[in-house]
């Protein structure tokens, strides 16, 4: 254990068996918060993707921490109850991470399958070669696109309105759903060159996720409870992102990125709400310029 920032506090933290979630819910241990790590990866389905849940909980306990692994598919609400009301076994929820997030193919298979699904083009498109085998618009079925929501935005809709009673008996929350740049690109036209591949439905739901995160913030703000996305400010290198681009030349770390979250969910609404923040904003302090009253 490092520190005791949140001492006494209870986190679930979704899409936490690798990567990015797994680094957050490390580091919200470390500061002494019970952690809910939750995921449907309970073995290594794909060696690019290494991870699971149980592994970050081992990690967690080994450094002393508290943690409990949940099972869940946050894209079915049947989940979402069950493992709110499992993290409650650690005490009231008073932090939620949004990080759970798909990007076709990546997915493990359902229980009993073999092998994940494989994407198909919709009838009548012409295969074309793609690079890093980008899931471009033509190629990615609107099943394939709508999963994307699912397990973001619809998914984090539902944790919120969960957890939100528990915060608000206790009169202070944080919640910080993981955004990222994909959901501002490519940006307006015109480009110029394109030498890279685009993500429509991951960016799409984080858009969507991002202006979900400010209607949030706007009610609770009175109620002292702080919602706010963070977003890499650099390409952090973690398997998910490996998966597609495995090549970058300035990247940032999984460990200051958690920094971040630990330091927005240890944060009150009247200091930083409504905010879509990159994590290098958070670190350097720039985004306490910001105080938010809630009764003005």
């Amino acid at each position: 254990m490092t520190g005791q920032r949140l001492e006494g506090r209870t986190s679930i933290v979704t899409g936490a068996s690798r990567g990015l979630g797994r680094a957050i819910a490390v580091a919200l241990a470390s500061e002494g918060s019970a952690v809910a790590v939750v995921s449907r990866t309970e073995q290594v389905w794909d060696e690019r993707l290494p991870g699971t849940i149980g592994d970050t909980v081992a990690q967690i306990q080994e450094a002393g921490g508290q943690a409990l692994a949940v099972r869940a598919d946050v894209s079915q609400s049947d989940d979402r109850h069950r493992l709110v009301e499992e993290a409650r076994q650690l005490g009231p929820v008073s932090i939620l991470v949004n990080n759970a997030a798909f990007t076709a193919p990546g997915r493990p298979p359902a229980p009993g399958a073999t092998t994940p699904g494989k994407r198909s083009a919709p009838s009548g498109a012409k295969k074309e070669a793609t690079k890093a085998d980008w899931p471009t618009f033509l190629h990615t079925p609107l099943a394939a696109y709508q999963r994307h929501f699912q397990v973001g935005p619809f998914a984090a809709y539902e944790l919120m309105q969960l957890v939100v009673p528990d915060m608000i008996e206790a009169g202070a929350g944080a919640i910080v759903n993981i955004s990222s740049g994909a959901s501002r690109a490519p940006g307006e036209a015109p480009w110029g060159e394109r030498p890279g591949g685009l993500l429509p439905g991951y960016g799409g739901a984080k858009a969507a996720l991002e202006h979900l995160t400010l209607c949030a913030a706007y009610e609770l703000a009175d109620r002292g409870i702080a919602v706010n996305a963070l977003s890499p400010s650099k390409a952090i290198p973690t398997p998910g992102l490996a998966y597609y681009s495995p090549v970058f030349t300035d990247v940032g770390s999984d460990q200051d990125f958690a920094e971040a979250v630990v330091r927005l969910a240890g944060a009150g609404a009247d200091q930083v709400t409504g905010r879509i923040l990159g994590h290098l904003d958070v670190l350097d302090g720039s985004f306490r310029s910001y105080q938010f009253h809630p009764e003005r």
